[in-house]
């Protein structure tokens, strides 16, 4: 029996225009997914609205065709994401595939010490992109200076912060929910929780749950993507 996620599968249909969810593994890049995804569908234009950094996974959505018209768009959407910081710990990249620069005890806070500390990163923030981020400084990428060991001004750029919780504590680890707006970076939200506390902080796990109306739970594994490509598609 045809799948049901589409009405057909054929190269044309990739053509004129898909969005694809897709639940991106840990430890390829979000351009990796793009490539298997051009690869099994025969179809030029294929592109993602919003990277996923290699250790991250969750939420990535891909569009083919026509529908690279709409990445815009879709990566103007807000975002859900839910994280692990390690306190205690600073890295260069401020997650966890960096090299570790500090590191600090961590006191056993209390929930409530939590709470009012994530709640300070409520709202309208300033943030300061992390240097390895594909932001352009004088037309240079900044992770491509950050790998020469450049470090540049970065300036703070607002973003919003609609809702930041706790999920859970075991120390030194601090589980998080994020929703919030286009351009903020969870690596940087680590970075600065970990600063208010005066421990230090890097991000050790993310997911993103939701773009948009687009939720995890309804999004393709690639494993699920690639068998139903070939068992269905007509490329």
């Amino acid at each position: 029996m045809k799948s049901s996620a589409f009405d057909t599968w054929s190269r044309e249909d990739f053509e004129n225009g898909r969005i694809l969810n897709v639940d991106k593994p840990m430890g390829l890049t979000s351009f990796g997914v793009v490539r298997k995804v051009r690869s099994w569908i025969g179809c030029r234009k294929v592109g993602h609205a919003g990277t996923l950094d290699p250790m991250a996974t969750g939420v990535l959505l891909i569009c083919t065709g026509r529908s690279t018209k709409q990445v815009d768009t879709l990566m103007g959407l807000d975002k859900v994401y839910e994280g692990t910081i390690t306190l205690g710990r600073t890295t260069d990249t401020d997650d966890a595939e960096g090299i570790v620069v500090a590191e600090h005890e961590v006191p056993d806070f209390s929930e409530d010490v939590l709470r009012s500390t994530l709640q300070s990163f409520q709202g309208d923030i300033l943030q300061i992109p992390p240097m390895f981020s594909a932001l352009k400084k004088d037309g240079k990428r900044l992770y491509k200076l950050a790998r020469k060991g450049i470090t540049v001004e970065r300036a703070p750029r607002r973003v919003h912060v609609k809702e930041i919780a706790v999920l859970d504590w075991d120390r030194p680890n601090l589980r998080i929910r994020v929703h919030c707006s286009k351009g903020t970076y969870i690596r940087s939200l680590a970075r600065d929780i970990g600063a208010t506390l005066k421990t230090g902080g890097t991000l050790t796990a993310l997911r993103r749950m939701r773009v948009g109306s687009y939720r995890v739970e309804d999004a393709f594994s690639l494993t699920s993507l690639e068998l139903l490509i070939r068992e269905y598609a007509v490329v």
